[in-house]
């Protein structure tokens, strides 16, 4: 399914290398704006934990909790982590609302997942007088979660890649909570002129990707991907 769903024309959100130290992020981006750092951590250990083959020997029988892909409210379905990936792990049907959309991310019991986790190299970045909570994920081609906004964080891509659409804190998007990105990317922003149009860019394994406290953001998975977020609240 690779390809099915676009990329954007250029990405507009600023990239940085190993080289940005910890004073320059914090200078540039940790209150400001989003960037993605590239070259920052080493996660093939844990990418390698995370194929399917690799996940379903190791939670295929323990039950997962998944979320509605809509802005506002959540509803929460419980499933066996083997039923999901088998059956429910599909390409977003653009005409699906987000309310009928299920969404693995999050939510994950730290009891059985934790030794998992140990194996993710996070990234390097702290902000001051916060904490990280790691956020899991896995999701189908065309899946994402509309536009929302919460604390700041990391997002990094293990499998496939992820088209994010971010705005500032000041710059309400026009979007309908009860629709999927996908459909959000198919009818509403074609309408928006240049300046209205967010920042946006994907996301490729190896790659990082920082937000700032309460950047509204949406996400797209353009292939079925892994990925993992590091919240800092």
């Amino acid at each position: 399914l690779a390809g099915t769903v676009p990329e954007e024309p250029r990405c507009t959100v600023e990239r940085a290398d190993a080289s940005l130290t910890y004073s320059l992020f914090l200078q540039r981006f940790a209150f400001s704006r989003p960037v993605i750092l590239g070259g920052v951590t080493d996660n093939s250990a844990f990418r390698a934990l995370c194929t399917r083959e690799k996940l379903l020997a190791a939670f295929g029988p323990f039950p997962v909790r998944l979320s509605t892909a809509n802005t506002y409210s959540y509803r929460k379905v419980d499933v066996p982590f083997q039923e999901y990936v088998e059956h429910l792990l599909k390409p977003q049907d653009p005409a699906r609302l987000g309310s009928d959309t299920l969404y693995f991310f999050g939510d994950n019991n730290f009891t059985e997942w934790g030794p998992l986790f140990q194996h993710y190299v996070p990234p390097p970045f702290r902000i001051p007088g916060t904490s990280p909570a790691y956020s899991f994920g896995i999701a189908g081609s065309g899946s994402g979660v509309p536009f929302h906004w919460h604390g700041p964080g990391f997002s990094e891509v293990i499998f496939g890649r992820k088209r994010w659409f971010l705005y500032p804190p000041d710059q309400t998007p026009h979007f309908h909570p009860n629709e999927s990105t996908l459909a959000w990317l198919q009818h509403t922003y074609p309408t928006l002129p240049p300046a209205q149009r967010p920042l946006e860019c994907t996301l490729r394994p190896g790659e990082v990707l920082y937000f700032p406290d309460r950047w509204w953001h949406a996400t797209l998975n353009l292939d079925t991907s892994v990925f993992i977020s590091t919240f800092l609240g």
